[in-house]
């Protein structure tokens, strides 16, 4: 038994934050954002607006793609690292908000490569028959963490949630996945408040040195693709679409060159969507398929890495 996905569905804050309206607030500049980054603009989520909001949104659209109702869902898997809480789950909140129950529900943490991790979770559950109707989502309201007076990060990062459906299927779907992490860089990468006696101990805010994340995750995402490609015997010229983390062009640029795939055949929404952590990869996988980019049939290398270091890889027949 394979899992195959059956529908996808996206969902962007209407709020649109330019790098000219950036420049107004810390010293940078346009120019300078784009040709370190690729990033134009990124979406910000309303005042109110909460991670379970943005997810629900995108699990209506992936549902109705998939022509599934909530009632048919048997396992829902929120990767995020932005929760609406501490606890309960962002997952069973979300559950209550589709008007269902009953079923598995809960979270995944693994930053950038949530949605990685949560995919080939819910596959293992689908493959030995514990799940046949899988929902998972990346969902981040990163406008939460991201301190806007330090220039080196509040020009990356955006909000938004993705969501696909899994199903059950005889015809191969998810082909590989692999998943890997390494905690002695997580000093490099990180967000490391807690809640203490009430108060919040620690930096609430995004930390990142951004010189030792892009070297390690050129080599670490390089490396992961390889890997997968060999375990499901195929070469790189199989693939027909990278469907990447969207942290920075030049990442995704030398991932491409590195799997020898010329940029017409990688997703990239980094330009208008900015990183949005687990939810970037499901936003562009969305994308590739509503614009018709992304075809039944085609093979696609899905990949993303964050703090952890955490890092994974999906290929999947579509």
């Amino acid at each position: 038994m394979y899992s195959r996905i059956a529908g996808t569905g996206s969902y962007l804050p209407a709020k649109t934050l330019t790098n000219q309206e950036l420049a107004q607030k810390v010293e940078t500049s346009d120019e300078w954002i784009v040709s370190r980054t690729g990033i134009r603009e990124r979406r910000i989520a309303a005042e109110g607006e909460a991670t379970s909001d943005m997810a629900l949104k995108a699990v209506e659209q992936a549902l109705a793609a998939a022509g599934k109702t909530p009632e048919d869902i048997d396992l829902l898997i929120v990767a995020t690292t932005t929760p609406d809480s501490v606890f309960p789950s962002t997952a069973c909140i979300l559950q209550d908000k589709l008007g269902v129950h009953g079923f598995p529900a809960f979270d995944v943490q693994a930053v950038c490569s949530g949605f990685i991790y949560a995919l080939a979770t819910a596959d293992k559950f689908v493959q030995t028959g514990a799940a046949k109707c899988a929902v998972v989502i990346g969902a981040e309201k990163l406008s939460n963490i991201v301190d806007w007076n330090d220039r080196g990060t509040c020009i990356l990062f955006g909000d938004g949630a993705g969501a696909v459906v899994l199903t059950a299927s005889e015809e191969p779907g998810i082909l590989q996945t692999r998943l890997r992490a390494d905690g002695r860089y997580r000093s490099i990468l990180k967000a490391d408040a807690r809640l203490q006696g009430g108060e919040i101990s620690g930096n609430p805010y995004i930390y990142m040195e951004g010189n030792a994340v892009f070297k390690f995750a050129v080599r670490a995402l390089a490396d992961i693709a390889v890997e997968t490609l060999t375990a499901a015997g195929l070469e790189k010229s199989d693939i027909d679409w990278l469907v990447p983390h969207q942290a920075n062009l030049r990442i995704i640029e030398s991932t491409a060159k590195h799997l020898h795939l010329s940029m017409d055949q990688v997703i990239v929404t980094v330009d208008r969507h900015g990183n949005t952590s687990a939810a970037s990869i499901p936003l562009a996988l969305d994308e590739g398929i509503r614009s018709g980019k992304i075809q039944r049939g085609q093979t696609l290398m899905l990949e993303g890495i964050g703090g952890g270091f955490a890092w994974g890889s999906a290929l999947i027949r579509y």
